[in-house]
């Protein structure tokens, strides 16, 4: 895909504001695990917590090819803080246009793509990830609301978000029909984070496990209908998975910069590393995967751009720029040698962050089911 000079303007822009504000504070956040609210605040100014929302509420109006675009570029400045973007477009900002009435999107909308509110998608428990209909939470339907109990795990920003996505059953009867959605603030009476999970990367972004002890949800805070929270929790998967395979895009592409910067400084018999067979070769070879990884994000963002159907072609995106990204970060560690294993060169911690992304958003296997299907 050849980008149009919006598209162009779209990624240069986020791309200085995320190698002059964001990159040199990076292992800061990390080492805070955590992010200064300013900073999604100031994000929220140039459009990022709501891109491909309307106007008419707030959002920047974009299409998806920039928003894949916008994403790469701060996964290849920080890989976490793309995760919380990420989240905060396709799973939140998306299901509350789509889903949430009138007065939920007033209440909720301006705060969420001004940055001063952070959401939570939780869905996932401990024996029900990539079979989602198979969760325990329970909403039970009582005078003025429900009454919500269980827990909830591997909950990125559960710590820090305002409000929570939650998914329960209602009618244990109706099977995936029996389960809806809730928009519960996380100030609730109930609402615990148990823990706050001490991972391999991804620091700065934090997951938790979540407890609801009884939590009441009043019924204006039922996200669609009830019943409807499966489709809903399912309705946005292809922007979600697209934006995590323009993540790993990104963070794949910090670390070829790094390896080749080295490559062409590091001599070794006489001349710099790049210009031996094995070195050059291997930076070629990550190079066109890297490139065929991009173009598969950026295929499946313009189908949705063209409201087509790409549920098939999210899933490769995110299946082969999820693998690709281990592989191609895990050379460019290589290419480093020890120096790669050193903290202060950088790849490292790009090798930390982009291990997950073949597991959030659906596992590889997941993605290889939904492409074997379509087949």
């Amino acid at each position: 895909m050849v980008l149009d000079e919006t598209h162009e303007a779209v990624r240069d822009t986020i791309r200085a504001f995320s190698q002059e504000r964001i990159k040199p504070l990076s292992r800061v956040f990390e080492a805070a695990r955590c992010y200064p609210p300013a900073l999604f605040e100031e994000m929220a100014s140039l459009g990022l917590m709501g891109m491909t929302a309307p106007e008419v509420v707030g959002g920047a109006g974009t299409d998806y090819v920039s928003y894949a675009l916008a994403l790469m570029e701060i996964a290849a400045a920080d890989g976490p803080l793309s995760t919380i973007v990420s989240i905060q477009n396709s799973l939140i900002v998306s299901s509350l246009l789509r889903d949430g009435n009138s007065d939920q999107q007033a209440r909720f909308l301006p705060d969420l793509i001004a940055g001063r509110l952070i959401g939570a998608f939780a869905l996932t428990e401990t024996d029900a990830g990539s079979d989602a209909a198979a969760i325990r939470t329970r909403a039970v339907k009582v005078s003025g609301g429900y009454r919500l109990t269980g827990a909830k795990q591997f909950i990125s920003s559960g710590k820090i978000a305002g409000i929570a996505m939650v998914y329960a059953i209602t009618d244990p009867n109706a099977g995936k029909r029996g389960i809806s959605g809730f928009i519960v603030p996380t100030n609730s009476e109930g609402y615990t984070v148990d823990k706050v999970e001490h991972k391999m990367g991804q620091w700065a972004s934090d997951t938790c496990a979540i407890r609801f002890d009884d939590v009441f949800v009043p019924d204006e805070l039922v996200l669609g209908s009830c019943g409807a929270g499966y489709r809903i929790a399912l309705a946005n998967l292809e922007v979600g998975r697209i934006g995590i395979a323009a993540q790993c895009v990104g963070m794949a592409q910090a670390a070829i910069d790094i390896a080749v910067a080295y490559a062409k400084e590091r001599k070794s018999f006489g001349k710099p590393i790049i210009e031996h067979q094995a070195v050059g070769f291997r930076l070629a070879d990550f190079a066109a995967k890297l490139e065929a990884s991009r173009q598969l994000v950026l295929h499946a963002a313009s189908m949705k751009d063209a409201e087509r159907p790409c549920l098939s072609e999210a899933s490769m995106a995110k299946l082969v720029a999820s693998e690709m990204a281990e592989q191609v970060v895990s050379g460019a560690l290589q290419t480093l040698g020890g120096y790669g294993y050193l903290e202060e060169f950088g790849v490292a911690k790009i090798y930390r962050d982009v291990r997950v992304c073949q597991i959030y958003e659906g596992t590889s296997d997941i993605q290889r089911m939904v492409i074997a299907r379509a087949l």
